[in-house]
């Protein structure tokens, strides 16, 4: 197993280190003292950066303005954002992009895609349904209505408009977005995949706020009309959108747990009880080994997920396997990291104007976004009863 990164995908990361690095955790209020988001904009100044160093263009193909690099490289600038908690929707920018140029309308593609790489548009994505535990699809309805005019035609040639109802919750940064990717389902029960903009008729955002403290929104869809080419109704388009979301927030998770565990390797190497600092201690040092321990078993697990889908590499299960074993891994091990990261800290990690309490809410919204470990493990059983192993 070769855990070697290319040229192009190390020069990601050193450019991503270089955008980061002006980029402190406590730039904006803290999510514990402040009743609603803590700001009500993205960081509109990181957005600029990144997309000024091509970060956001990475995955875009050279047509659309891009490098043409892959997943992994997605994950190790999503590893790098997650370290300073940056406030940009980057994951989600990026996989609705990388989902537009594969499955999605080719002129619609051309117009979209190289403005995103510039950073002109905000893209995000609608993925937890009603209530986060039901499959997102199935929040919404696509229903078409033939029309007659200027309507362009689907790729089976019959002019056609698509009708949407129904509602998606926790939408991040949905106030700042241009476009809006919107699971849905057809009467047929497809899973397709529609593009809408906020200011849209029957497009209504209710405000809602992250455990993190961000902006998202509900998005209500109430007789929501768009035309054939705004709609991604390839099969498997939507599910792969989903893949790249799962694996993107793992590495989010990565990054923080990195991040946190550093912080408390720092603390506990300065902060001295009985003349001794108390990274000397059996327990302590014990507690951080199983955390780094953790981390390195999200690494690898993340890596695996990542290449399956980047490679569209066979296995004995479906990458969706290596998916949910790098969720559990994920979602368990950033809440082991920030729990030990707390325990060791003391009272001083409970601190607002230390930066910990901070990395623990994201931790938690990162935990819980695209599912729980609990809804990755019985995902991981069900496709193990499916494809036997023997």
């Amino acid at each position: 197993m070769d855990f070697t990164f290319t040229e192009e995908q190390q020069a990601a990361v050193e450019a991503a280190r270089a955008v980061f690095s002006g980029v402190v955790p406590d730039g904006v209020p803290s999510p514990a003292l402040v009743p609603g988001a803590v700001a009500e904009d993205i960081d509109r100044p990181l957005w600029a950066g990144l997309a000024s160093s091509d970060l956001l263009s990475l995955m875009l193909s050279p047509e659309h303005g891009g490098a043409g690099l892959d997943l992994v490289a997605l994950c190790l600038v999503l590893r790098e954002s997650a370290k300073v908690l940056a406030r940009v929707p980057l994951l989600e920018t990026c996989a609705v992009a990388m989902a537009l140029q594969r499955y999605g309308d080719r002129q619609l593609a051309a117009e979209l895609l190289p403005r995103t790489g510039r950073g002109e548009l905000v893209l995000t994505v609608g993925a937890n349904g009603r209530s986060g535990h039901d499959p997102a699809e199935l929040a919404v309805t696509a229903r078409r209505e033939a029309t007659a005019g200027t309507v362009p035609t689907n790729r089976d040639g019959d002019i056609a408009d698509w009708v949407l109802d129904g509602v998606q919750s926790a939408v991040p940064w949905a106030q700042a977005a241009d476009w809006i990717a919107i699971p849905a389902h057809t009467d047929g029960g497809r899973a397709v995949v529609a593009l809408i903009q906020p200011a849209q008729d029957g497009v209504t955002l209710a405000e809602q706020v992250s455990t993190s403290g961000e902006r998202f929104a509900e998005v209500r869809l109430e007789s929501v009309l768009i035309d054939g080419r705004a709609l991604i109704d390839d099969a498997g388009a939507w599910e792969w959108l989903r893949a790249l979301l799962t694996t993107g927030t793992c590495a989010l998770a990565l990054g923080l747990g990195e991040a946190v565990l550093a912080m408390t390797s720092e603390y506990t190497g300065k902060r001295e009880q009985f003349g001794f600092p108390v990274a000397t201690f059996q327990s302590v040092a014990v507690q951080a080994a199983d955390r780094y321990i953790d981390l390195r078993a999200m690494e690898v697990t993340l890596w695996q997920a990542a290449w399956r889908i980047s490679t569209g590499a066979g296995g004995r299960l479906p990458a969706e396997g290596d998916i949910a074993v790098a969720k559990i891994w994920a979602s368990d091990g950033v809440r082991r990291v920030v729990q030990t990261a707390q325990h060791l800290h003391g009272g001083f990690g409970a601190d607002t104007d230390y930066p910990l309490h901070r990395f623990h809410a994201w931790a938690k919204q990162i935990e819980l976004s695209l599912g729980p470990a609990a809804a990755h493990e019985e995902a991981l059983g069900d496709l193990l009863a499916a494809h036997l192993l023997g």
